[in-house]
């Protein structure tokens, strides 16, 4: 008779008795699990494993499915993986290419073809709809690093060759989908038939694989229009493949080769150009149109302020006058604010802000008028006064930034004409290798984990737990504006992450195995540990990462 370990299952609140080696697999059969959607991972004891994982010790096990952000990760992952076997098939001597996601679509590519027919598109929906079929096994195996690396090689896989031997590990995984081998960082499905739908339209150069919503997993929506987007990613993309650093390996490769400070200057002279150009835009839209007033907007960590301050500068070299507000300091009192279906404060809602004072006051300064601008105290959770009253002159731009600056709710008092919309946002646009790429939701969640430690005294542990409902609020109140903007801005660097590693992981580790985050900070780590560290000496003042690292030459 065989050993036996405890399971206590979070989804259906038992505890039951499993013979040591029993894969997760088996457990979610034996537990009858009643929900809609199969599962595709599961924490155990707070760490996400693959259902292939074999038990050996008692453990707590919560199983999820693609209705969780995890889960919706493992749905897409496993999807690349299948269309790589694809393309593999089809176009043997192409590279295949995963570029970035939309939505809920993932926009991919073919080196050597400049556009798919929707006729082309259904042979790729056919063919991997025949490997969902076959119900292949999606495996992973550790081998010595060498071995790995040798196996990419043949393959002529030379991105995941980059990344392996700067890791500098011993050993390092290598998947498996038949014939077809991958290395994917993070979590797949246990065969090819859970990822069973999807659906694949042409799309630019390439084609786009839609696949279920996260939050309707019973819709297969198309991939939305969002071109600007898109052209910020595409170019960005662009970009980093003719720098050299389209990749963390070839990113690795230039800092051991000591190409760091060439790195980071041409990076921020890039903001420096981008910023200029639009501080142009700017001041030829107030001659000709009288323009005044400058609305940023994006989501949490993406750099608006110093975006805001940046572009600041840019205006003055024009010999404008620009002057800074943001929309938080019109939040209502605390007791005034609303709160979500939790019964917390919404900070996130629009009827956070007291748009009738906002309007009147943007219609005065725009007539010239002396106006007392508001200043909300976060720790009284009241609105105080600033000394000194702002009046803007003939050659005064105002910049208001904040997460509702886009929405047209907002400002419904100032016509068009006299504003300019920016959208600024961290479009991460170095990928781990051709078929794994970083979630910009990642990097931004790795900025703001390290701004509120060092300037708030939070813990990483309370920045994680607090980030799902962050998420919410943006695709509630920023997202669906985002296309309204009149420019995009990149705040990303494409060497950012190397900076934050050194910052983020002391606090990643200061997580404990009993919080529900350890998951969240375990699966960040095993990420960051792909990555080459840079020290920040060499970073300027004035750089974005300074807003979230410190050093910064403005002032917050």
């Amino acid at each position: 008779m065989g050993n036996f370990v405890k399971i206590e299952c979070v989804n259906c609140s038992r505890t039951i008795d499993v013979e040591m080696g029993t894969s997760l697999l088996e457990v979610a059969k034996s537990v009858n699990l009643n929900g809609k959607y199969p599962p595709l991972a599961a924490f155990v004891n707070h760490k996400l494993k693959e259902l292939n994982y074999r038990i050996y010790a008692p453990a707590k096990v919560e199983f999820f499915d693609i209705s969780h952000l995890a889960g919706f990760r493992v749905y897409q992952r496993s999807m690349i993986f299948i269309m790589q076997a694809v393309v593999s098939k089809l176009y043997p001597s192409q590279r295949f290419h995963a570029r970035h996601a939309i939505g809920d679509s993932i926009y991919c590519e073919v080196e050597g073809k400049e556009e798919f027919s929707m006729e082309e598109c259904q042979v790729l929906q056919e063919a991997a709809s025949a490997i969902v079929a076959a119900d292949i096994p999606i495996t992973r195996e550790k081998l010595p690093t060498e071995e790995v690396v040798a196996e990419f090689s043949k393959r002529g896989f030379d991105d995941k060759v980059d990344l392996l031997q700067t890791r500098q590990r011993l050993y390092s995984t290598i998947c498996r989908l038949g014939e077809e081998v991958g290395y994917f960082f993070g979590a797949l499905a246990p065969s090819t038939a859970y990822i069973n739908r999807f659906e694949v339209q042409p799309y630019f150069k390439g084609f786009y694989i839609s696949i279920p919503s996260r939050t309707s997993p019973d819709t297969i929506a198309p991939a939305p229009n969002l071109k600007k987007m898109f052209s910020i990613f595409d170019g960005y993309s662009e970009w980093v493949e003719i720098m050299g650093v389209a990749t963390v390996g070839k990113l690795n490769r230039r800092i051991e080769q000591g190409d760091t400070s060439e790195m980071i200057q041409i990076a921020e002279a890039l903001h420096e150009k981008r910023l200029s150009r639009i501080a142009d835009t700017i001041a030829a839209a107030n001659r000709e149109r009288g323009l005044r007033l400058v609305l940023i907007s994006g989501p949490s960590s993406s750099g608006k302020t110093t975006t805001s301050k940046r572009l600041g500068v840019q205006l003055r070299v024009l010999g404008l006058h620009p002057v800074l507000i943001s929309t938080d300091d019109y939040f209502v009192n605390r007791e005034d604010t609303p709160r979500d279906e939790n019964g917390d404060y919404d900070f996130e809602a629009l009827e956070a802000i007291d748009l009738a004072r906002l309007n009147e006051d943007l219609g005065r300064l725009m007539a010239g008028e002396s106006v007392e601008i508001p200043r909300f105290d976060f720790i009284s959770g009241t609105r105080k006064w600033h000394d000194n009253p702002l009046q803007l002159d003939d050659r005064s731009i105002l910049i208001m930034e904040g997460i509702h600056s886009l929405n047209p709710h907002l400002t419904p008092s100032i016509p068009n004409s006299a504003k300019f919309r920016i959208y600024a946002s961290c479009f991460t646009s170095v990928a781990m290798d051709n078929t794994s790429r970083i979630h910009t939701t990642d990097n931004r969640l790795l900025r703001r984990m390290i701004r509120d430690n060092a300037t708030r005294g939070t813990s990483a542990a309370d920045t994680i737990a607090r980030w799902p409902s962050v998420r919410r609020g943006e695709e509630r109140n920023i997202f669906p504006y985002q296309e309204e903007a009149d420019v995009m801005f990149n705040s990303s660097l494409f060497y950012e992450i190397a900076v934050l590693k050194p910052y983020a992981e002391p606090l990643l580790r200061a997580i404990p195995n009993t919080r529900p985050e350890y998951a969240t900070a375990q699966g960040l780590l095993k990420f960051l540990d792909n990555f080459l560290p840079i020290v920040t000496e060499e970073i300027p003042p004035t750089s974005v990462l300074r807003e979230f690292v410190g050093g910064s030459a403005f002032k917050y």
